[in-house]
């Protein structure tokens, strides 16, 4: 991955009107080449494959970062590049996957139907699929983010992570709690689509509606469900997961709009959400590292969270 992607820099986040004596850190995933982490487990699976499975071509399912992170992934290692993704992603996304010169096909919003039309079409033509989560060479190479964060900020005491289908939280936790045990690991996901809690919860995977978890403003986290592989590393590895409002993942987007290197997307916010509004569920401590997922907003929504 070095070279591909970038070792993305952890800053204070002593801007964000913070009120008490916590220090936020910020991990600007939204400053890879594609604005969001998806790139580091495209890449690390695509390379891992054949150059006989390159060759045939990839497919991926997603609703908008992961289809980027492929299709960046798959141009780097010249692979042909079929994205199947919901006719209601946001445009910039659907745009720039594009513009990464992968094809796209459409589907309905639910994250089982993306996932059944890709699997048809790598059937049917050979296509090696790249999941977005439920893999261990995806979860490996989203947990870089875990071991850069412990050589960045080696004091850390809590890592906040957001929470979709789990395979960011999947890597970063194993990564920290593998190399330091006693840094706590929580994920944050948005109320409405809190499926990881849920599961969490109950000690076995909940599956939510399309109709549910499509009415949060966090496109990239309406994942149905979290996969199996995710849970086992997050039943393992992961010390909570806490939810935030809708309310709350747009004021943090707003104090975040204010420094044009910590602008995120719905689904980036929701960790400094976590943050800001969640204190007495989070762990004592004092360090704490909020990995900014991705930064791709829409550009009206941006101008509306900096009026």
């Amino acid at each position: 991955m070095r070279g591909v992607t970038a070792r993305t820099p952890v800053i204070a986040a002593d801007g964000l009107r913070l009120n008490d004596a916590r220090r936020l850190f910020l991990k600007l995933e939204n400053l890879q080449p594609i604005g969001a982490f998806k790139l580091r487990g495209a890449y690390n699976k695509i390379a891992s494959l054949s150059a006989e499975e390159r060759a045939r071509g990839v497919i991926a399912y997603s609703s908008g970062n992961h289809a980027q992170g492929v299709a960046y992934a798959a141009r780097a290692l010249g692979a042909k590049a079929v994205i199947v993704m919901p006719g209601n992603a946001p445009a910039i996304k659907l745009e720039a996957t594009a513009g990464l010169g992968a094809e796209i096909v459409k589907v309905g919003p639910a994250s089982s139907e993306r996932q059944q039309k890709a699997e048809e079409l790598a059937a049917e033509h050979g296509y090696t699929v790249v999941p977005p989560f439920n893999d261990e060479k995806i979860i490996a190479g989203q947990g870089t983010i875990g071991l850069e964060i412990l050589e960045q900020m080696p004091e850390v005491e809590t890592v906040l992570v957001p929470v979709g289908g789990g395979g960011m939280i999947s890597g970063v936790a194993a990564a920290v709690k593998l190399s330091k045990p006693s840094v706590k690991v929580i994920g944050i996901e948005p109320a409405l689509a809190a499926d990881a809690q849920a599961s969490f919860r109950a000690g076995q995977i909940v599956n939510f509606a399309a109709e549910e978890v499509t009415r949060t403003m966090a496109d990239g986290l309406r994942t149905q469900s979290i996969g199996p592989i995710n849970f086992e590393h997050i039943r393992r590895f992961v010390d909570d997961i806490v939810t935030v409002s809708e309310e709350e993942i747009r004021e943090a987007m707003r104090r975040l709009a204010a420094n044009p290197k910590t602008v995120a997307e719905p689904s980036g916010a929701v960790a400094v959400a976590g943050f800001l509004f969640h204190e007495k569920e989070l762990p004592r401590g004092t360090i704490h590292v909020a990995v900014i997922s991705g930064g791709n907003i829409e550009p009206a929504m941006l101008e509306e969270m900096r009026k």
